[in-house]
């Protein structure tokens, strides 16, 4: 049998966890999700040797690791399985950053995304607060976002009236007031306008993941390293999954599938060739002086292109990311930027950042993105299990609602959130929506490019 909500809340009330990211308030008015979860967990839940998970979660990358925490939280013991662990080279949660913003204009799905993300920059925040007890390294900076462009255009007027609507900080700046605080971004060519989210930032993405995975691990969680597949079913309920190696099979009541890229690879009948997995390209420039490194500027986007300053303590350098090649099979690309790909960055620094001209590469970093037909995520079940949820698809933008995503998707699962209209926009499909192209180019307006 799956988990029984009424008995699983029957058995939360005697000390299971809620969601300890903590009672951050919401955007407007009531809870972030409808039902209120039961108080936190006094102790860490642990397993009996032996004893099989209430869910096996398969991926330990940005929707696994999120899901597998906040699940631990809500009163089940949870497995995490998999191939390479938390905050691997090979996940699209891998890479060293992450933007953090909410300018999601333009886009059915985009005013969920904005207040989501709102919401996951103040639980950002709050987990370094937390993490400090712990000594867990710092891995969000709020650097603020600015999007500069040539003249306003519908993406960024609809971004400002989902931020009027959320009661979201912003200002529209002129030409003048960019060049008094930020004198060393050019604007001669091409830049009338800058938007600024003060509130954005950015995450140190694999700390993060790896934080996440040893907060998991300390209350109780268990982590192992295994490539895991569909294993035997009884009808529409899967019984368990197989592991690599010589490691058998591990059974559980419900399992939730969050492998990334490796999406269609683990269910080609499901997706076939509607999966894209394109690879970005991220640079990392050696700064000239502090003007390049926060808190001294902001994150930037500009057309096709997303960066931000340096970040301490490690200081890897400016941050310029492109569009990169074709992804192939995540297991055995190459994570490597070619030396054609490095003309493109080099461009958007004469264009826009004139003093980081002849900049040293410190480093680049390539990793897959993962886009559906829906161009948004998926979060439901597998449509011939009962007991057998999917969770991914980032499009690009999923990592920084981490906070945010493993919270829903722990409720999804345990059938405490049920926003039906809510969940239709997450649902399985693998037709892309009225008026959108699946197989159409990502337009640098509407799509992060954050990796």
């Amino acid at each position: 049998m799956t988990i029984d909500r009424r008995e699983f809340l029957k058995s939360a009330t005697a000390g299971a966890a809620g969601v300890s990211l903590g009672a951050v308030p919401p955007l407007s008015g009531g809870s972030l999700f409808a039902d209120a979860v039961p108080e936190p967990r006094a102790t860490p839940l642990r397993r009996r040797a032996g004893q099989a998970p209430d869910v096996v979660v398969i991926g330990a990358g940005n929707f696994g690791i999120w899901t597998a925490l906040n699940l631990q939280r809500l009163g089940v013991s949870v497995t995490v399985l998999d191939a390479y662990g938390p905050g691997n080279s090979r996940s699209t949660s891998g890479g060293e950053t992450r933007g953090v913003r909410s300018s999601y204009g333009g886009r059915p799905e985009g005013f969920v995304w904005n207040r989501w993300a709102n919401e996951a920059i103040r639980r950002w925040i709050q987990w370094d607060e937390e993490g400090q007890e712990l000594l867990l390294p710092r891995v969000f900076y709020q650097t603020g976002d600015l999007i500069l462009r040539e003249e306003m255009v519908p993406y960024l007027e609809d971004t400002m009236a989902q931020w009027d609507r959320l009661g979201v900080d912003y200002e529209l700046l002129d030409v003048d007031e960019i060049n008094y605080r930020w004198p060393w971004i050019r604007t001669e060519e091409g830049v009338s306008l800058g938007l600024h989210e003060p509130n954005a930032g950015v995450v140190r993405a694999r700390r993060a993941i790896e934080s996440v995975a040893k907060r998991f691990e300390m209350e109780g969680g268990e982590i192992r390293i295994v490539r895991a597949a569909l294993g035997g079913a009884d009808g529409r309920r899967l019984n368990d999954v197989t592991l690599g190696g010589d490691d058998g099979s591990l059974a559980a009541s419900t399992f939730v599938f969050a492998v990334g890229p490796w999406m269609g690879k683990t269910f080609p009948e499901l997706f076939g060739d509607r999966i894209r997995i394109p690879v970005g390209n991220v640079f990392y420039f050696a700064v000239p002086d502090r003007r390049f490194m926060f808190p001294n500027m902001p994150s930037y986007g500009v057309p096709g292109c997303t960066g931000w300053p340096a970040l301490g303590p490690d200081h890897r350098g400016f941050r310029v990311r492109v569009g990169g090649q074709q992804g192939d099979d995540p297991d055995t690309s190459d994570r490597w930027v070619p030396p054609e790909a490095h003309e493109r960055p080099r461009e958007v620094l004469e264009r826009y950042f004139p003093d980081m001209v002849g900049a040293a590469v410190n480093e680049t970093r390539a990793c897959h993105y993962c886009f559906g037909p829906s161009r948004n995520f998926l979060i439901d079940k597998h449509p011939d299990f009962d007991n057998v949820w999917l969770a991914g698809l980032g499009t690009a933008e999923s990592f920084k609602q981490g906070p945010v995503l493993g919270e829903y998707i722990a409720k999804r699962v345990l059938e405490i959130e049920d926003d039906p209209e809510l969940a239709e926009q997450f649902r399985f499909s693998l037709e892309a929506p009225e008026g959108r192209d699946p197989g159409a180019a990502l337009d640098p307006d509407l799509e992060d490019l954050g990796g």
